[in-house]
């Protein structure tokens, strides 16, 4: 007889301490999780038309996080640190997650194009992570939470505190495990968040309450300031006291001026009382189950610091597009580096070779690898019965301009010389799309290595996976644009920026059914640009950092009233810093509706004399119709 889930939580918890200390471990040495600084985002209200000089962001310590990616190794990298960011071991005020706590949810996503709607769900790190969570019912949600909770006590300053908002289905079990973390001395509060809408039942009373359970890091040394809110008796009629452990909030409804229309979305005079009681001004809050963004966005407001992660694109998106409204303080767009370099230690073990995962990678797509003398680590094969050279490119480092250099020159010098050769990635350069169709080679193909390789490896094994033929390796997405540049005055220049394509990453390869996949099929070829959610421009590109100091989205109608599109093209005024007879590189960079990316840099000459304009676009050498062929 299976031992029941009381009997399973004592080992549950010692795994998770002894995962948790292992990644503690590591902090300091080769194998510790960094951040990837995908965007440095300086918002705006306006959608177009504006003066964008600003006068900087101040040193990038002080910025707040935005981050993609799995919850446990956006917690080790920030307790790492690295050479931008010092570690945040210690360091943080405030936590409050509200993680899934519904097993039988329904995570899908609704994208709406000019053809209608379109369904997507999870993308595959989303399913696999939130499947994994699942899998063996509350058991597994509780391996889940409970490492990711002892390192978010080692965020915690000794004046912090976190709340853990959950309901009915898992909240008695998470209990055990706070308090086995932060010691049973330190819950301060159960509290009853109330919220009143919804439906009922003819079997039981209705739900209409999740619980908040607060813990302070040390025995009262957490800080607080009471809220006070309206008296409600007689007695005290309007006088103040102090909120009580339950808290009559009411939820969104559907008319409610903050709705995003995202599913687990809490509304913000929720996180204002917590943020507000349980954060010093200008302290630190952290929240790693971010959802739709309100406590990033409620802190923002409240003039305290923030750091926010989702493993959900969507996620990620939506609250990127929230602070871009909410005209934010610039702040930091990151990633997970290295992340298939995570999964595959933890499906290969943590000793895996890079040669070991090529070779892997090869037979998945059904290729020979070649002999360790011709394959430089592992990373060469030959499609079976032909002349076609595969190589796959390490996930320790992106697939730029000089990995397709280098794949043309194993092409023609490798076995004598080959007639094409394919590119595998795992982590592209942000215009690598771009580079390729420059490129123009026939005989050069770069396609993209699933997300979910290693996660199906680690369920199905490497034989049935390579014989199912299931995991799809899809081309590039990317965007083209035209830049020009002219003067105003002794002082300032006009930038103009135009979108004119945008290729979408082969939709068979995306979690879509058939009938939404011949949606956004349609759209790509009759309306490319209507897959474009949100693009940026940086108007001093200087190769490493993108700092977005223009944005436009999808659904902000300030311009045209377009809520299915963004505006195609920005005229901004730049100053001239004595560089009217020096170039300027400008970089353009687009996320769909999926949530993929891609970018193009762009190079304008000198303005000399001061009366010319100079003008270049980068054009797509493939339609969209061509690309899905």
């Amino acid at each position: 007889m299976a031992p029941s889930l009381l009997e399973q939580l004592p080992d549950i918890v010692r795994a998770g301490k002894r995962q948790a200390q292992q990644i503690l471990a590591q902090l300091e040495g080769e194998q510790r999780v960094s951040l990837q600084t995908r965007e440095l985002v300086f918002p705006h209200r306006d959608a177009a038309g504006m003066d964008i000089f600003t006068s900087g962001a101040g040193p990038e310590d002080a910025l707040n996080h935005l981050i993609y990616g799995d919850n446990l190794l956006a917690i080790a990298a920030l307790l790492a640190g690295d050479e931008h960011t010092p570690s945040l071991r210690g360091a943080v005020d405030l936590i409050y997650i509200d993680p899934p706590f519904d097993s039988k949810a329904d995570y899908r996503t609704r994208v709406e194009l000019p053809v209608g709607g379109v369904d997507q769900r999870p993308t595959v790190a989303e399913q696999f992570a939130y499947s994994d969570t699942w899998k063996k019912g509350t058991a597994s949600y509780l391996e889940m939470i409970t490492p990711r909770l002892v390192l978010m006590r080692e965020l915690l300053s000794e004046s912090g505190s976190i709340y853990v908002h959950l309901d009915w289905h898992v909240g008695h079990y998470v209990k055990v495990v706070l308090d086995e973390i932060f010691g049973k001395q330190n819950m301060l509060n159960d509290i009853s968040w109330l919220y009143g809408l919804g439906g009922s039942s003819s079997r039981y009373w209705p739900r209409k309450h999740d619980q908040i359970m607060w813990y302070s890091k040390a025995v009262d040394g957490q800080y607080f300031v009471a809220d006070m809110i309206p008296a409600t008796s007689n007695r005290m009629k309007g006088e103040l006291k102090k909120a009580p452990d339950y808290w009559d909030i009411p939820t969104l409804n559907n008319q409610a001026h903050e709705r995003l229309n995202y599913g687990t979305q809490k509304p913000e005079a929720l996180l204002e009382r917590i943020i507000g009681s349980s954060c010093p001004p200008g302290g630190l809050v952290a929240d790693f189950f971010c959802g739709s963004g309100t406590t990033a966005a409620v802190a923002e407001r409240l003039g305290r610091r923030w750091v926010t992660s989702d493993i959900g694109k969507p996620a990620t998106m939506i609250t990127r597009k929230r602070l871009v409204d909410q005209d934010a303080r610039p702040f930091l767009y990151q990633a997970i580096g290295d992340y298939q370099v995570e999964q595959a230690r933890s499906t290969l073990g943590r000793r895996f070779s890079v040669g070991q995962l090529a070779k892997t990678v090869l037979e998945v797509y059904g290729a020979q690898p070649l002999p360790a003398e011709i394959s430089a680590n592992g990373s060469l094969g030959r499609m079976p019965g032909t002349s076609t050279l595969v190589y796959v490119d390490s996930p320790s480092r992106l697939t730029t301009a000089s990995t397709l250099l280098r794949a043309q020159s194993y092409r023609d010098s490798v076995l004598g010389g080959c007639e094409r050769v394919i590119v595998l990635g795992w982590n592209f350069a942000e215009g690598i799309g771009q580079t390729a169709a420059d490129l123009d080679d026939p005989r050069l193909e770069v396609r993209v290595i699933p997300a979910n390789l290693l996660d199906e490896l680690k369920k199905k094994g490497l034989d049935r996976l390579s014989r199912n033929g299931n995991i799809r390796f899809a081309t590039l997405q990317y965007v083209s644009a035209t830049a020009g540049r002219s003067v105003i005055n002794s002082e300032w220049e006009s930038l103009s920026v135009t979108l004119d394509n945008y290729v979408l990453l082969d939709p068979s390869a995306m979690p879509l059914d058939a009938a939404n996949r011949a949606r956004v099929i349609d759209v790509m070829n009759r309306d490319p640009l209507a897959l474009i959610e949100y693009w940026a421009v940086d108007p001093d590109y200087d190769g490493i950092t993108f700092r977005s100091t223009w944005q436009d989205y999808r659904g902000n109608t300030a311009n045209d009233g377009d809520s299915l599109h963004v505006e195609t093209t920005t005229t901004l005024t730049q100053p001239r810093d004595g560089r009217t007879d020096t170039a300027r590189t400008v970089c353009v960079r687009a996320v769909d509706v999926f949530g993929y990316e891609s970018e193009t840099v762009l190079h304008l000459g000198a303005l000399v004399p001061e009366s010319a304009v100079d003008t270049v676009s980068a054009t797509p050498q493939k339609s969209a119709a061509e690309n899905t062929a």
